[in-house]
C-alpha cells in the first residue's frame, strides 16, 4: 500500500500534505528479512501504472523480489495515518476498496510456479479480510505450500477497521491449522479464536493443540503513552518458552515493528539458531523499528545483532 502520513504529529483535520511512503504486513516482513540479508520475495496485484510502478520499486530497491507481482486492477490500496502523542492515540484510516489486490482472482496467482524452491510461505489475517476471494486465494497458496515442502507461517494482524471478530475467526480458523509458526497476541488469541487463557504460555499451548502450531510466538506490549511502551516476545517450541528481554521504547514509529518481529524470527529460523537466539534477535529488531519513521525495518544484521546482545544505544556512534 501506500501510506500517507501527516507531517509530525498533525491531526488530519489540520494537514495540508501528506508524506507519502509504502508498506504493509507481509511486505514489512520481506523487507525486513531481504534488510537482514535473506531471500524475500512478495506476492501481490499492483495495478499497472505509475503508482503501481513505484510501489514496485520500493520493495526492489529494499532488495525484495518483485518477479511475482501480478499487474492489473485500477488502483493501488492506501492507508492515512495520524501520529499521536502522549495520551492521544495514533490512528489509522484505510481507503482499500476496490484495490487491484482486492479485485484479484484466483486464476492470477501460479502459486505451483511461485512457490517452487520456496523455504516458506507467509502469509497475515489481513489479506483474507479485503475481499471474499482472497481467502481462497490463501488457502490454494497453502496448499501449494504443503505440496512444495515449503514451511508456513502466519501471522494474526487483526484489524478490527477491516472486519470483526467474529467474521475474522469464522474464516481464518479452517485456514491455520497445521502451521510451522504462528505469531499471534493473547487478546488477539481471545477475541477471534475465542482462547480463554490468562498467559502467554496458555494462549500457546491452546494455539498448538488446536491448530497444530509447532511453534508459536507471542509479542507483548504495555503502552503507557503514544510515545512510550514496554516491548518484550515469548516463543513456544517442543512444549518448551523462551522469553525475551523487556524493553523500554521511546517511539518514532510503532507500525511495522511487528511486521519486522515476524521477518526476523523467520530470518533466524531459517539459519538455524538456537530458540533463544531466535526470540532475543526478533524481539531486538522490533524494538529497533520503533525507532524508525515509515513501515520498513531499515537495519542492519549487525544493528540487530548488537542490540539483541545487549548493546547499549544511547552514544553517538563515531
Amino acid at each position: 500500500m501506500m501510506r500517507l502520513s501527516t507531517p509530525g504529529h498533525a491531526r488530519f483535520s489540520q494537514a495540508n500534505q501528506f508524506e507519502v511512503t509504502f508498506g504493509g504486513a507481509e511486505a514489512n516482513a520481506a523487507v525486513m528479512i531481504a534488510q537482514l540479508g535473506g531471500d524475500a520475495s512478495f506476492v501481490t496485484r499492483l495495478p499497472n501504472n505509475p503508482l503501481g510502478d513505484r510501489t514496485v520499486r520500493e520493495l526492489a530497491a529494499r532488495s525484495v523480489r518483485t518477479d511475482h507481482i501480478v499487474r492489473g486492477g485500477d488502483r493501488l490500496g492506501l492507508y492515512f495515518v495520524e501520529q499521536g502523542a502522549s495520551q492521544r492515540p495514533s490512528q489509522v484510516l484505510y481507503d482499500r476498496t476496490q484495490s487491484a489486490i482486492a479485485q484479484a482472482q484466483e486464476n492470477d496467482f501460479d502459486w505451483t510456479q511461485i512457490l517452487a524452491g520456496a523455504a516458506w510461505f507467509h502469509w497475515s489475517g489481513i489479506t483474507p479480510a479485503l475481499s471474499n476471494h482472497l481467502p481462497g486465494i490463501v488457502a490454494n497458496a497453502c496448499a501449494a505450500a504443503r505440496a512444495n515442502g515449503s514451511k508456513i507461517s502466519f501471522d494474526m494482524n487483526f484489524r478490527a477497521k477491516l472486519w470483526n471478530a467474529a467474521a475474522a475467526g469464522k474464516i481464518l480458523a479452517p485456514m491455520v491449522r497445521d502451521l510451522d509458526l504462528c505469531v499471534c497476541g493473547v487478546e488477539e488469541a481471545r477475541s477471534v479464536f475465542h482462547l480463554n487463557g490468562g498467559s502467554p504460555s496458555d494462549m500457546a499451548r491452546q494455539l498448538r493443540d488446536q491448530f497444530g502450531a509447532r511453534c508459536v510466538a507471542i509479542p507483548q506490549r504495555e503502552a503507557a503513552t503514544a510515545g512510550r511502551t514496554l516491548w518484550c516476545a515469548a516463543l513456544f517450541v517442543d512444549g518448551s518458552e523462551y522469553r525475551s528481554r523487556t524493553y523500554e521504547l521511546e517511539i518514532v514509529d510503532r507500525i511495522g515493528a511487528g511486521d519486522a518481529f515476524t521477518g526476523a524470527l523467520l530470518f533466524a529460523m531459517r539459519r538455524g539458531s538456537a530458540p533463544q537466539e531466535i526470540i532475543d534477535f526478533a524481539a531486538a529488531a522490533a524494538a529497533l523499528k520503533h525507532t524508525i519513521p515509515g513501515d520498513f525495518a531499515l537495519v542492519t544484521l549487525s544493528e540487530v545483532e548488537a542490540t539483541a546482545a545487549g548493546g547499549k544505544g544511547g552514544r553517538v556512534q563515531r
